[in-house]
């Protein structure tokens, strides 16, 4: 293979140079991307289903961007807790385990809202569309396992109630457009 300093690198030719690794080779580089850093450790943990809690480091993502230690000065980001969801996704990306995080984003956010009292057009937006993912995540479960979802879905269209900006409207407006007015809130 010519190695060609201008193009970039693209996956076969990552592939291709896997091929001169042996078994020690390729569990040092594994061991190596292991130790680099705390994404990698939690994508390895969940893909190979190590520990008892593999949604443990996901969650702690999303409430670190998005509910945030504002006495510390720690920043928000929608995006980053979002990318933490996105993350699991690809190391193993279980149905119930989609549901699990993408409902713990909302009740996050909220907790975060219900704290502050913050007023951010968008990150509403982020968590009104974070809520309609969720309810898709559970309504693409086996009906046997969507009950205690839902129940926790509901009780945050009640919720929404305290935060203003609509969000209580956009969330029932998303649960009854899903069907789910048998499950009575609040």
């Amino acid at each position: 293979m010519a190695n060609n300093k201008n193009a970039s690198s693209t996956w076969s030719d990552v592939r291709a140079a896997l091929l001169n690794f042996d078994r020690a080779g390729l569990q040092g580089l594994v061991q190596d991307l292991y130790a680099a850093s705390k994404d990698n450790q939690a994508f390895l943990h969940a893909r190979l289903g190590l520990g008892h809690d593999q949604l443990k480091p996901f969650k702690a993502s999303i409430s670190n961007w998005i509910c945030p230690d504002i006495m510390r000065n720690q920043p928000i980001s929608v995006s980053k807790a979002k990318k933490a969801i996105a993350d699991y996704k690809k190391a193993i990306g279980r149905p119930d385990g989609l549901a699990e995080l993408s409902i713990f984003y909302c009740e996050e956010a909220f907790r975060f809202l219900e704290f502050c009292s913050m007023e951010d057009e968008s990150y509403f937006a982020a968590l009104i569309r974070m809520y309609d993912r969720s309810l898709k995540f559970v309504l693409n479960l086996p009906p046997a396992e969507r009950a205690t979802y839902l129940e926790r879905l509901d009780k945050l269209r009640s919720r929404g109630r305290h935060v203003g900006w609509g969000v209580e409207d956009e969330l029932n407006s998303l649960w009854y457009a899903a069907d789910l007015d048998e499950h009575p809130g609040k």
